[in-house]
């Protein structure tokens, strides 16, 4: 048997939670994109978080979007800011 509610018109209060904000702080990260096939990747220097699409604009937009998510459950001490990040090149013997 299937029984059909009716629609209730009152109104009812519902009480309001107190939700705490967290304050926006800006951070600048750094990032380094480069191609690889026929994708470009992202990936950012301060956390291991890296991206990829199909332009640089792309993977940077895939990037962003990628570490929004991570960084709303991630706590502050997990940022640490990379400064002057420089590049080495190794050369290496493989068979």
């Amino acid at each position: 048997m299937i029984k059909r509610l009716k629609k209730s018109k009152k109104k009812v209060a519902l009480p309001h939670k107190k939700r705490k904000v967290k304050s926006m702080k800006k951070i600048e990260l750094t990032s380094a994109v480069w191609r690889e096939g026929k994708y470009y990747i992202a990936q950012c220097l301060d956390i291991d978080i890296a991206s990829f699409g199909g332009t640089k604009e792309i993977a940077l937009e895939n990037l962003k979007e990628a570490i929004e998510l991570y960084l709303e459950d991630a706590p502050a001490s997990s940022i640490a800011k990379i400064h002057q990040p420089g590049l080495q090149i190794h050369t290496l013997m493989h068979a």
